[in-house]
């Protein structure tokens, strides 16, 4: 059983997901969170999937503006994945961004996920490009 929810920016439970995020997606490339990128990330939606109580996946929503969210972030723990926890959150993001009156999602897609979002519904938009030092593709979806 998933429960996923909206955390706030700076308490226990935003630096948890910091944790699962370093882990997944930044140290394997070498890279760390600054103080300042993680300020940055205080006007920033902030979703959490948790199973059994447990941290189980994250992702950011960014208000864009013209009714834009760009999803990023997307961490799902090792041991977790392949579980329908991604599909789950990102469903959850679509229904937070129609209820919130959000006409689209966006994202920079690393290029290992792309089909994951294709069979979500989102469409690829552009060339590859090279962001964190690894291949991604712009995906977006209408909501």
């Amino acid at each position: 059983m998933l429960t996923i929810r909206q955390i706030q920016h700076g308490t226990a439970e935003y630096e948890e997901t910091v944790a699962l995020r370093d882990d997944i997606l930044r140290r394997p490339l070498g890279l760390t969170f600054t103080p300042e990128s993680l300020a940055g990330e205080a006007s920033e939606i902030h979703i959490a999937c948790y199973s059994s109580n447990q941290l189980v996946g994250c992702l950011i929503l960014a208000p864009l503006g013209n009714g834009e969210l760009k999803m990023r972030q997307v961490a799902v723990a090792d041991l977790a994945q392949g579980q329908g926890i991604g599909k789950a959150m990102v469903e959850f993001s679509e229904n937070f961004a129609r209820n919130n009156g959000f006409s689209s999602i966006s994202m920079h897609a690393r290029e290992t996920a792309v089909p994951f979002y294709l069979k979500l519904g989102y469409e690829v938009i552009g060339e590859r490009f090279e962001e964190v030092s690894i291949p991604h593709f712009k995906m977006t979806k209408g909501m």
